[in-house]
Protein backbone atom coordinates (compact mmCIF):
# COMPACT_ATOMS: atom_id res chain seq x y z
CA UNK A 1 0.00 0.00 0.00
CA UNK A 2 1.57 3.80 -0.89
CA UNK A 3 2.14 6.41 1.55
CA UNK A 4 0.24 9.27 0.58
CA UNK A 5 1.38 11.16 3.24
CA UNK A 6 2.65 14.92 2.27
CA UNK A 7 5.06 14.58 5.57
CA UNK A 8 5.91 11.63 8.33
CA UNK A 9 3.47 11.28 10.95
CA UNK A 10 5.16 10.45 15.00
CA UNK A 11 3.58 8.18 17.07
CA UNK A 12 1.88 10.00 20.09
CA UNK A 13 -0.79 9.50 22.82
CA UNK A 14 -1.93 13.14 23.33
CA UNK A 15 -6.02 13.68 24.74
CA UNK A 16 -7.51 16.29 22.61
CA UNK A 17 -10.76 17.40 21.75
CA UNK A 18 -12.71 18.04 18.76
CA UNK A 19 -14.88 21.17 18.82
CA UNK A 20 -17.74 21.98 16.59
CA UNK A 21 -20.63 24.29 16.60
CA UNK A 22 -20.40 24.78 20.03
CA UNK A 23 -20.29 21.25 20.85
CA UNK A 24 -17.24 18.95 22.18
CA UNK A 25 -15.85 15.63 22.00
CA UNK A 26 -12.92 13.71 23.70
CA UNK A 27 -10.26 12.16 21.10
CA UNK A 28 -6.89 10.85 21.87
CA UNK A 29 -4.37 12.08 19.18
CA UNK A 30 -2.07 8.56 18.31
CA UNK A 31 0.07 9.99 15.98
CA UNK A 32 0.80 13.62 14.10
CA UNK A 33 2.84 15.74 11.36
CA UNK A 34 2.87 18.91 10.04
CA UNK A 35 0.31 18.23 7.94
CA UNK A 36 -2.91 16.03 10.08
CA UNK A 37 -3.27 12.84 12.16
CA UNK A 38 -5.15 10.46 13.32
CA UNK A 39 -7.42 10.68 16.35
CA UNK A 40 -8.86 7.94 18.34
CA UNK A 41 -13.00 8.59 19.31
CA UNK A 42 -15.34 6.45 20.58
CA UNK A 43 -17.70 6.59 17.53
CA UNK A 44 -17.37 9.25 14.17
CA UNK A 45 -20.83 9.67 13.67
CA UNK A 46 -21.77 13.09 14.44
CA UNK A 47 -18.65 14.61 13.96
CA UNK A 48 -18.37 16.68 11.10
CA UNK A 49 -16.48 16.96 8.28
CA UNK A 50 -14.80 20.55 9.00
CA UNK A 51 -14.17 21.00 13.28
CA UNK A 52 -11.15 22.37 15.15
CA UNK A 53 -8.87 20.00 16.87
CA UNK A 54 -7.80 21.37 20.51
CA UNK A 55 -4.19 19.63 21.69
CA UNK A 56 -1.60 20.80 23.80
CA UNK A 57 -3.03 24.01 24.41
CA UNK A 58 -3.06 24.78 20.25
CA UNK A 59 -6.31 25.21 18.43
CA UNK A 60 -5.97 23.53 14.96
CA UNK A 61 -8.86 23.73 11.92
CA UNK A 62 -9.12 20.30 10.14
CA UNK A 63 -11.17 18.70 8.17
CA UNK A 64 -11.70 15.10 7.75
CA UNK A 65 -9.89 12.64 5.34
CA UNK A 66 -10.88 9.50 6.35
CA UNK A 67 -13.28 7.56 9.11
CA UNK A 68 -12.91 4.09 10.16
CA UNK A 69 -15.04 2.09 12.77
CA UNK A 70 -12.59 4.25 16.01
CA UNK A 71 -10.31 6.09 14.32
CA UNK A 72 -10.27 9.40 11.62
CA UNK A 73 -7.61 10.87 9.59
CA UNK A 74 -7.57 14.38 9.48
CA UNK A 75 -5.61 17.30 7.62
CA UNK A 76 -5.51 21.03 9.22
CA UNK A 77 -6.17 23.63 6.93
Amino acid sequence: MDDKRTSPRHRVLKAGTIEFNGGAIDCTVRNLSRAGAALDVTSPVGIPEHFTLIADRAQLPCHVVWRKQKRIGIAFD
